[in-house]
């Protein structure tokens, strides 16, 4: 298989037109023969060397590579080091964000709840890449951000508001998808799952809202910690749908470190 017959099998079936996308070819020829294909939440120059030491074609990533959302260049030294270190390795890089976003279930999404392991059911809302999830049992958000921590190893899961009221409805806005205070608004919605919030505005109405007895707060996750089992999911669906080339996984870690060295 080569680099643009795989492309087009991540979009296929998927009700997107496209049009001002971000997930394009950002490095390589897209006709290169495919034998060893690379999986990350963001292709920092840590995962690229690690990648082309193990001898990736190919690497698909979640996020922008250079530090702007389509990915255009902006120069600087570190955008130098990086441009000439994918060079160098030959491999193609592929962007995969929109399309995932858009498929149904969002492929973020559910690689996030496979790994969390939390049985309920999904709704669609009228937000990108946000979701209602119902619960077949509830959860405190306390109980629910430990397990985010044991299960999805994020280091630190923050609480907004409300920590020990058992919830049944959760809203999903992994990543930054912008709907957080929309959902913090929607009376339903008790527990809400993101990446980053705005601390002034989301934690502080999640705050208030506790206050005054309503069963309402944020989990903030970290970006990369309420993404990367969507690609970590994904990588697993490759190496079963293709044996013809080998697929792994690149954990590329959270961007923080930690008073305890960590």
């Amino acid at each position: 298989m080569r680099a643009f017959e795989l492309i087009e099998e991540l979009k296929e079936g998927i009700s997107y037109d496209g049009e001002n996308t971000c997930d394009t070819l950002k490095a390589g020829d897209e006709g290169k023969e495919l034998r060893r294909v690379a999986v990350t939440m963001i292709a920092t120059l840590d995962v690229i060397k690690s990648a082309t030491e193990w001898g990736a074609d190919m690497i698909i990533t979640h996020e922008p590579t250079y530090y702007d959302h389509m990915d255009n260049i902006i120069k600087s030294p570190v955008t130098d080091a990086k441009r000439a270190l994918l060079e160098k390795s030959s491999a193609v890089l592929f962007r995969y964000h929109d399309y995932m976003h858009r498929d149904l279930p969002d492929g973020i999404t559910e690689g996030e709840l496979h790994y969390l392991g939390l049985s309920g059911r999904l709704e669609l809302t009228p937000y990108f890449a946000s979701y209602i999830y119902r619960l077949d049992e509830p959860i405190s958000a306390l109980e629910l951000a430990k397990l985010i921590e044991e299960k999805l190893g994020v280091k630190q899961a923050k609480i907004a508001g409300e920590r020990n009221k058992k919830s049944s409805v959760l809203a999903l806005c992994f990543g930054t998808p912008g709907s957080v205070f929309n959902m913090l608004l929607d009376e339903e919605a008790q527990i809400i799952l993101t990446g980053e919030i705005c601390e002034w505005r989301d934690g502080e109405y999640a705050r208030d809202a506790a206050s005054l007895g309503l069963n309402k707060s944020v989990i903030a996750m970290s970006h990369i910690g309420s993404e990367r089992d969507g690609m970590r999911l994904l990588a697993k669906k490759l190496a079963e749908r293709h044996t013809e080339f080998e697929t792994k996984y690149f954990e590329c870690g959270e961007v923080y470190t930690y008073t305890d060295g960590i």
